[in-house]
């Protein structure tokens, strides 16, 4: 296998896996009346049919990503892939809701292992003149699939069944399996061992701050339950950071937070899918339950908003690898906040589509321009031995980030408006989608702390991502 070829493959296997990794995100909002008409349940229990995957999955990115570095990023990445695979048929056969929930979760946990890998793997089979494009392509499928969600999930409910949207993962899964055991090549991190107190200290406090986010909107803010799994979250945070700086060998060292350029992106990252995942949220609804189009009508009308990554990641990338991320990055993130706060002065029970594509567009293009050298720039502020786990702290965050975006919004939709009537509807989402506007516009800020080509110096960082990590 040459080098041009194993790199095609790894960007194709990569790539498909993370597509269906960050599907599973969305792809179950629009069909939410179909599985209760099947399944029954309560509105709690439908809510955790989406959050379940969430949680377990921001909750377990950074230990996939400590395991692959120590035991093979391509046995666990596999590990991954097989327990999603599986998880998915099961959801499709799941008998009642609960079962439903339980699946659901156990996907959280295959894509919690797999996601991070995707991106060392990737990154590992790339040489580094061509990593920018490699990244910026994987990229804007990824981000396609977060934004699609909804639109793929609602077009097979409507037109096949909502079992079909796990059935979809199981047929891709098994062709990838033995293409990854074929034609991906074994990595390490050198040196790499388990920090078991870290990985406490982390998942503990990622599953506390999240579960409190996903319950906070059903639950109430000021709730006991949801208090105390805020409080305790961010007490065991609190104590991850404090380890990460007094261990000898942290899973997450927070020197690396010291690094401007993974601090910039990293805090940008968070913020955008703030904005993102709650306005995708609540505008998907808008297109629904105000204006009237079906799931499939509604996600053909977001096609210039959610398709653009795919037609402008590619572009980007190749930009970025010319002029450098942080203002394809920044620009990107300026392009987007401005769309969100073009279409929070519009949004009205009676507006017309044409008057609705300007912030389509210009919000696309924006999040192309975000999703294709963000992941490089990631990648490219640590070491190689360090790149796993670097990965699993962006997803991490992005998550977490994507979770209070949905509870934030969803928030302040209840207090200004409601499903009262189609008023209170764009009552409730107009400001929320300026909140939405203004956390990616904060995003933007932040990227701007991402030393420029020529600004930051040669580091260490930089001079070892030429070299591949260490390769079986």
């Amino acid at each position: 296998m040459t080098g041009r070829s194993g790199a095609v493959w790894a960007l194709v296997i990569t790539s498909v896996a993370g597509f269906m990794a960050a599907l599973d995100n969305l792809v179950v909002t629009t069909a939410l009346p179909s599985i209760r008409k099947s399944l029954g349940g309560e509105l709690a229990e439908l809510e955790w049919t989406v959050n379940a995957y969430t949680l377990t999955f921001a909750v377990l990115l950074m230990l996939g990503a400590s395991l692959g570095d120590r035991f093979g990023r391509r046995r666990l990445f596999l590990t991954g892939l097989a327990v999603f695979t599986g998880a998915s048929a099961a959801a499709a056969l799941s008998p009642g809701i609960n079962e439903l929930i339980a699946f659901r979760a156990v996907q959280g946990v295959g894509a919690a292992i797999m996601m991070p890998l995707t991106l060392t793997l990737l990154t590992a089979a790339v040489p580094p003149a061509r990593r920018g494009a490699a990244l910026g392509i994987f990229s804007a499928v990824t981000g396609l699939a977060v934004a699609s969600g909804p639109l793929i999930g609602g077009s097979l409910t409507e037109h096949l069944s909502w079992q079909w949207i796990f059935w979809l993962n199981v047929p891709v899964g098994l062709v990838l399996l033995p293409l990854a055991r074929l034609r991906l090549k074994e990595s390490y991190a050198p040196d790499a061992r388990l920090d078991v107190p870290g990985t406490l200290l982390v998942s503990g406090g990622l599953f506390g701050i999240v579960y409190g986010l996903v319950n906070a909107n059903s639950d109430g803010w000021t709730s006991p339950t949801v208090l105390g799994a805020l409080i305790v979250g961010a007490a065991l945070l609190a104590g991850f950071i404090r380890h990460g700086f007094r261990a000898k060998r942290p899973m997450l060292p927070m020197r690396l937070f010291r690094n401007r350029a993974f601090f910039g992106i990293n805090m940008a990252s968070m913020l955008m899918f703030l904005g993102m995942f709650g306005s995708i949220f609540l505008l998907s609804q808008y297109f629904q339950g105000v204006l009237g189009y079906s799931p499939t009508e509604a996600g053909l009308r977001m096609l210039p908003w959610t398709g653009m990554p795919m037609l402008v990641a590619p572009v980007a990338g190749i930009l970025s690898d010319r002029f450098g991320g942080r203002p394809v990055v920044v620009a990107g993130l300026a392009l987007q906040a401005a769309g969100l706060a073009y279409f929070a002065t519009i949004i009205a029970p009676d507006a017309s589509y044409a008057s609705q594509l300007p912030g389509l567009i210009v919000g696309g293009v924006g999040m192309a321009l975000y999703f294709a050298p963000a992941a490089s720039l990631v990648m490219s502020s640590v070491r190689p031995e360090e790149q796993g786990i670097a990965s699993g702290a962006n997803n991490a965050l992005r998550e977490v980030g994507g979770a209070l975006g949905v509870a934030v919004l969803a928030t302040v939709f209840s207090a200004q408006g409601g499903y009262d009537s189609a008023r209170s509807f764009t009552d409730g989402t107009a400001p929320a989608v300026w909140i939405g506007a203004a956390a990616v516009g904060l995003a933007a800020l932040a990227a701007l702390l991402i030393p420029g080509r020529r600004a930051a110096r040669p580091p260490e960082s930089a001079v070892a991502t030429e070299r591949a990590p260490v390769a079986v």
